[in-house]
């Protein structure tokens, strides 16, 4: 089964599944190739997505939904504990998915879309992503234990 499996990568502003070029990103005053950007027309809805922690020892970059493609983790955090990182690096992939849903509503409603559309959505607003954001602060002010190291 596993040798039946492939994997194909489509890379915007190369070439399409009919062999024609994407014009994704394409500086269209100079036409070159160049300046391709691959997030420049991409929908909100399919661009990547990243957050970095407070210190910026922890970086994410993830899918609009939030499955984390990339993580950065600086030597410093490799001290914590594993459930302590692996609660942070999570809480990192939910914050990127939510800016990324932030995005995705701007857009929409910039397209002319409704907003009661947009609400049935589901889709998070500016407020929701400050309000987890407060609730990590205030989770992360307790401290974990009273105990220091000696």
């Amino acid at each position: 089964m596993r040798d039946q499996m492939a994997v194909q990568h489509n890379d915007f502003g190369q070439h399409n599944d009919f062999g024609k070029h994407n014009d994704f990103g394409r500086n269209k005053d100079s036409g070159s190739t160049s300046d391709l950007d691959p997030q420049a027309k991409v929908p909100a809805a399919f661009q990547m997505s990243s957050a970095r922690s407070r210190s910026g020892a922890i970086t994410v970059v993830t899918t609009p939904q939030g499955l984390p493609t990339r993580v950065r983790i600086d030597r410093s955090q490799l001290e914590k504990r594993p459930d302590v990182l692996a609660d942070e690096i999570l809480r990192l992939c939910r914050q990127s998915a939510m800016a990324a849903g932030i995005r995705w509503r701007d857009e929409l409603l910039e397209a002319g879309a409704s907003r009661d559309v947009v609400d049935a959505m589901g889709l998070p607003t500016a407020d929701d992503l400050s309000h987890a954001e407060q609730l990590d602060d205030e989770r992360d002010d307790v401290p974990a234990s009273w105990m220091r190291r000696v």
